[in-house]
């Protein structure tokens, strides 16, 4: 089948390819079921049904953490009470004001789900332990620009097993690798519709590099959620969900808009004849 890009070369003046939308997780496996932290307590001479007790004190201290982050940047952590409020367009305001330098955009703060565990007595085992559970907890969202990934967020949970969830954008990752090459380029909302070197930018996504990634993560922990030092365990990183996008620029915006009439004119038809 010929692809768009080979149909219309002629009309095409730049062809990208990169990451898109990346939602990573942090999880400390030791802790990540009930067995692994029924163990762990085990191990520290806590009773399983003190686990409330125990769990506290990781709480505060995240608390407190990102209270300090908000208090040294000169920030006012915001609450979210509804679901329906759209975080992005809060971030978006907050970029108008601030501008686009590296550091913390704003801290977002909102009641949600989470995994914790129950205490639980086996009557016919006589065994003690930790079973999965859900509850609700404080869930922080440090919004971020980085010098190397750009925009993005981590959320942290306020109660173990604290699985951490951060959100990047391959197209603002590759935006600060063009900004250090010295290749200009513009963007229109998500995608790039100019840039002066497309080669060399093709060059620089293809050289995507997961160690650096991963090592930038660990950074983020560090940074902002430094509490599981405390649990003497490191966070282990996987892909929750990754996009990979292709940004077509067309010469004239009327041969694009004449492809779309005809993409139109096509379903019409397809309508009609069923």
């Amino acid at each position: 089948m010929e692809t768009l890009t080979t149909r219309y070369s002629q009309e095409i003046s730049m062809v990208l390819s990169c990451y898109d939308r990346l939602i990573l997780t942090g999880n400390l496996p030791e802790l990540s079921h009930g067995r692994g932290m029924t163990s762990y307590l085990y191990d520290k001479g806590v009773r399983i049904f003190d686990y409330p007790h125990f769990a506290d004190p990781f709480r505060d201290e995240i608390n407190n953490h990102v209270k300090q982050l908000a208090k040294d940047n000169c920030l006012e952590i915001e609450f979210v009470r509804k679901s329906s409020v759209r975080k992005e367009e809060i971030i978006s305001k907050k970029l108008e004001e601030r501008g686009l330098h590296p550091g913390i955009i704003h801290i977002l703060s909102a009641m949600e789900s989470c995994s914790t565990y129950k205490p639980w007595h086996d009557k016919s085992s006589g065994k003690t332990f930790l079973k999965g559970d859900t509850g609700k907890c404080l869930h922080y969202y440090i919004y971020f620009i980085d010098d190397d990934l750009g925009l993005g967020y981590v959320r942290i949970p306020t109660w173990l097993p604290c699985r951490l969830q951060v959100y990047l954008n391959g197209h603002n990752m590759l935006a600060s690798e063009l900004c250090k090459a010295g290749i200009q380029y513009t963007m229109i909302d998500n995608a790039f519709d100019s840039i002066d070197n497309p080669g060399k930018a093709q060059e620089l996504s293809d050289a995507f590099s997961v160690e650096t990634l991963h090592r930038k993560l660990d950074e983020l922990a560090w940074k902002y959620c430094p509490v599981y030092k405390k649990l003497g365990l490191r966070y282990h990183w996987s892909v929750m969900q990754a996009e990979y996008a292709t940004d077509i620029v067309f010469k004239k915006q009327e041969d694009l808009q004449s492809i779309l009439r005809g993409v139109d004119s096509h379903r019409h038809s397809l309508g009609q004849a069923r």
